[in-house]
């Protein structure tokens, strides 16, 4: 009795995961079939803070982002879309501020505006504005976390770019 439960059990789970099928994207992009080409123009950094290296960083960051995925090229003028825009805010601000008036924790932010073009479907283009912040002690030398900080916030704002862009966020 337990043997024929048993091959009921496993023809039953069998049948239900062979007629069972779910299509799932790594990134979870819908990119149309008509864009196949993007640009990604320099991002200005005019923030009152200036971090020499961030609009290199944030420029590359964002192309790397969309070339590792999405299935687009990047162009080496304009695209079939287009990503613009500047580093609008660098800055680092005491937080948790103690009993002795001694800041425990200092918190840097960078936010960036972005104009997206879509050249295929006008309807779709957008401006937006997105940023990320990283808190550390303040015991810590900004010179020696502000690289490693810096990268993560590229890497934040980049993924919700991204995700705005072609995820349908």
């Amino acid at each position: 009795m337990n043997y024929i439960k048993t091959i009921i059990i496993f023809a039953i789970s069998f049948t239900v995961l062979v007629s069972c099928s779910i299509n799932v994207t790594m990134s979870g992009a819908s990119i149309p079939e008509n864009i196949n080409t993007y640009s990604v123009q320099y991002f200005d950094n005019r923030a009152p803070l200036i971090n020499p290296t961030l609009s290199q960083e944030f420029t590359e960051g964002l192309k790397d982002r969309v070339t590792n995925e999405s299935r687009l090229k990047l162009a080496t003028n304009t695209g079939d879309i287009d990503f613009s825009g500047e580093i609008t805010g660098y800055s680092i601000r005491p937080m948790a501020i103690q009993a002795d008036a001694i800041s425990a924790e200092t918190r840097l932010t960078m936010n960036v505006k972005v104009r997206y073009k879509n050249y295929k479907d006008p309807k779709q283009n957008w401006e937006s504005s997105f940023s990320a912040f990283r808190d550390f002690e303040s015991s810590q030398n900004i010179n020696a976390v502000e690289a490693d900080l810096t990268k993560e916030m590229v890497e934040e704002i980049t993924e919700n770019i991204f995700n705005k862009a072609f995820a349908d966020w």
